[in-house]
């Protein structure tokens, strides 16, 4: 398989992210006998995929394949690759490289996606050396480390497996590592492609209570039918601030705003809650806090990134045993640079999901 040829969907500058994609070849990281050359069915959309087209963090090495919720057949698989098998059905999250030094405090303790020492995004990124690029899921072959590439469940569908690896896990690790479970009461805030899936997994892992927060009471419907309790529209439901104090224990919070009303949403945590900031503007500004909203209730306030392969696998694990379903919408690979478009005009209900 090693004259496979990489075709995908190339941004070839900021423009890309208007539907300006142009398909095309490409030439993947060089070869090593660590990786796994997948030929891919399902890719997910996310945010990230239009923050990067436009350089929205910082400058893209143009030119740029995005996508990372990546699943499909594994073609070649590296000598040196003992867990993924020729032939079976794999995964690929967002993230494709840590050092994996055994003397790296984050790489060594399971926590590869805070790795120190440099973490290769799945597109996007630079390789060490020589190696050269990272490109993602719009394509049709994807090249990745293996201890990055995951076996997935039987009992999952491939489409709605693909989303889980980015928006999934990044919901569901700050909700396992802050003590989602029986006994808590959780808020969501942001129900979109992110918050869907806060939504879905906080129930899994089994909350006493889910609240779902977003500006309008549109989507009030939907967040009740995903399994949420309650809904709070924060533009339109009076004193929702004022009738909500000292409520949850812990809050995530997928809203990539400046303007979000954030010292609000921290007097709903109870006595020493914790609030999760997931979600990542362009530029990194968050509003204000004041910290008379902090120091008396004795609040957390923290970050999170994606998880760890393990976590990822544990998450998939999860979604077969309680059979999670994410709301997506199938799309052709073909049509990309249109899903993109509807993607950033916020059309998504929740997630897209391109097929090969």
């Amino acid at each position: 398989m090693s004259d496979t040829k990489f075709q995908g969907w190339l941004g070839k500058n900021e423009e890309s992210v208007k539907g300006k994609m142009e398909w095309g070849e490409f030439e993947p990281k060089k070869w090593t006998e660590d990786d796994v050359d997948i030929e891919i069915s399902h890719c997910g959309l996310c945010g990230s995929d239009l923050h990067m087209l436009k350089s929205g963090w910082g400058p893209t090495p143009y030119p740029c394949v995005v996508g990372h919720e990546i699943i499909g057949k594994a073609v070649r698989v590296g000598k040196n690759v003992k867990h993924i098998k020729e032939g079976t059905r794999v995964g690929v999250g967002a993230q494709a490289r840590s050092c994996l030094q055994k003397d790296c405090p984050d790489c060594s303790s399971g926590l590869e996606s805070y790795c120190g020492n440099g973490v290769v995004n799945t597109y996007g990124s630079v390789y060490p050396g020589d190696e050269g690029k990272s490109y993602g899921g719009y394509a049709t072959h994807n090249r990745t480390n293996a201890h990055f590439v995951l076996n997935i469940p039987e009992g999952l569908d491939s489409a709605d497996a693909a989303p889980m690896l980015c928006g999934g896990i990044t919901v569901y690790s700050p909700l396992k590592q802050n003590g989602c479970g029986p006994g808590k009461k959780v808020g969501i805030v942001g129900v979109g492609g992110l918050g869907h899936f806060g939504v879905l997994f906080a129930k899994a892992l089994g909350a006493d209570r889910v609240v779902g927060i977003s500006r309008k009471a549109e989507k009030r419907d939907d967040v009740l039918k995903l399994g949420a309790d309650e809904y709070i529209a924060t533009d339109e439901d009076k004193d929702w601030a004022k009738n909500n104090v000292r409520s949850l224990d812990l809050i995530v919070c997928t809203v990539s705003s400046d303007k979000m009303p954030l010292n609000d949403y921290l007097t709903m945590l109870k006595t020493k809650g914790t609030f999760i900031q997931v979600g990542a503007p362009d530029g990194g500004n968050l509003p204000p806090i004041n910290a008379f909203t902090l120091i008396p209730n004795g609040i957390k306030v923290g970050g999170s990134a994606i998880g760890s392969p393990a976590e990822i696998a544990e998450m998939l694990q999860l979604a077969a045993d309680k059979k999670v379903k994410p709301w997506i919408q199938k799309r052709s690979m073909k049509e990309a640079n249109q899903a993109v478009i509807d993607l950033d005009a916020g059309r998504a209900r929740y997630r897209y999901v391109l097929e090969n």
